[in-house]
């Protein structure tokens, strides 16, 4: 599971609706480890050994026939390792079986993809740097205090001084141990927390369109735009870029010169994760429920000059940060564009044209303001067509136009749909 971000139990049916009763959720939670030298070689040297045995395992499942291996038959290759290599028993046990789990998910992914008509291939073995985490599951971990100074203690590897930025239950089920690429450690750590999921409020609600010029565009009238974090760091990373290129292939001053340049990329990556939180803070202050819509996915070679802005956008993030936050609804963007948020008449026109003109009612409106309203429209339409027990009888009078759109046409007498919740 992705640090911070919830798991709960949804309908298969309706894969975006929750139930109205206790549920519970697992809920994760990310730290910053500030290891010594010597923690940090204990560390290091557990996730050389992870990665050793991971590949170890991917050899053993390419040598069968059928290829693929349960999660049961990688243990049991797993106790004879350990009986060819004695030196294994030095690291926990749990958490090198936790290997074998990860693999398992992985074949699990595969075979559902392949199911969905995708052609995979098969799982590949791990270079010494792209192993970058390990796991302790139930078992082998705890937290605890010295003096000022909180510490976690990892079986075979001792305590490691952690920054607990918030309180943390005592039902911890896992902590997971990872490594950045520019050698910073993490540790996120999951529990159990049950809750008393909310009813639906369909007046709490709001379309939004994210895209490259603007961000992110709601349909009450509010657009943040596009900071840009890659494009305005392009200029490091060409000059971190030329300093690798100048440098002898596997020297000292190479590798210095590579990290620095992942340290750049993942300050960028801070800039538009922290980016993304603010947006998402304020946008929760007002509303429970986002109805968001889902973009096609888009082919850089065919548009090269969009790589920059995209590569730098995270848009499955940000949704994901907002299905964290609050319920989301994601439903197909086709046409929303085009079509009229008022009369629903169809306006041809290419994304080059910024204004949404509508030559029937005479409408008059940013094309993304437009969209962020279809989107609306289309999400109170997926709360229409749900069965009787995930949804009360009670009419609410939804407005078919948002407030800012009729002060900027000047129209009264405002339309409104009535909506079952």
């Amino acid at each position: 599971m992705n640090p911070h971000q919830w798991s709960t139990k949804h309908s298969t049916k309706y894969p975006n609706v929750i139930k109205h009763n206790q549920e519970q959720l697992q809920r994760t939670y990310k730290f910053r480890l500030c290891p010594n030298l010597e923690q940090s070689n204990k560390l290091q040297n557990t996730l050389n050994v992870c990665g050793w045995t991971y590949n170890k395992m991917i050899g053993f499942l390419k040598k069968n026939k059928d290829g693929y291996c349960t999660r049961n038959d990688l243990n049991y290759f797993l106790t004879e390792l350990k009986e060819q290599k004695s030196w294994l028993y030095s690291y926990h046990s749990k958490m090198l079986q936790m290997i074998s789990t990860q693999i398992d998910g992985a074949q699990k992914a595969l075979l559902q993809l392949r199911k969905n008509g995708h052609n995979t291939g098969t799982i590949k073995f791990a270079k010494s740097d792209e192993f970058q985490v390990f796991t302790y599951n139930q078992s082998g971990f705890d937290i605890t205090t010295h003096g000022n100074t909180d510490l976690l203690y990892l079986s075979k590897i001792g305590f490691v001084p952690i920054r607990i930025h918030r309180n943390i239950p005592q039902n911890i089920k896992q902590i997971t141990i990872t490594k950045s690429k520019s050698g910073k450690w993490h540790c996120s750590i999951t529990y159990d927390v049950d809750t008393m999921l909310p009813k639906i409020d369909l007046t709490k609600s709001v379309g939004i369109d994210v895209g490259i010029r603007n961000f992110a565009y709601d349909s009450d009238g509010f657009v943040t735009p596009n900071p840009l974090n890659l494009k305005k760091m392009l200029r490091p990373l060409a000059r971190a870029q030329r300093k690798i290129s100048k440098r002898q292939n596997g020297s000292k001053n190479r590798k210095k010169g590579v990290r620095f340049y992942q340290i750049i990329h993942e300050r960028i990556k801070k800039q538009t994760q922290g980016f993304s939180a603010q947006i998402i803070n304020s946008l929760c202050k007002k509303i429970r429920y986002g109805i968001c819509g889902k973009a096609a996915k888009i082919e850089h070679d065919k548009k090269p000059q969009l790589g920059k802005k995209y590569s730098g956008f995270w848009m499955g993030k940000f949704t994901n940060m907002l299905d964290y936050k609050c319920m989301l609804v994601e439903v197909p963007a086709k046409n929303t564009t085009i079509d009229c948020s008022r009369c629903g008449n169809a306006v041809p026109k290419s994304l080059a044209v910024r204004t949404h003109k509508c030559n029937m009612c005479g409408l008059v409106l940013d094309l993304d303001y437009n969209a962020a309203i279809n989107i609306l429209k289309k999400g109170l339409n997926v709360f229409n067509k749900l069965p009787q027990e995930l949804r009360e009888v009670t009419p609410v009078e939804i407005p078919k136009g948002s407030v800012k759109q009729e002060e900027d046409t000047g129209l009264s007498g405002r339309r409104s749909l009535k909506v079952i919740k």
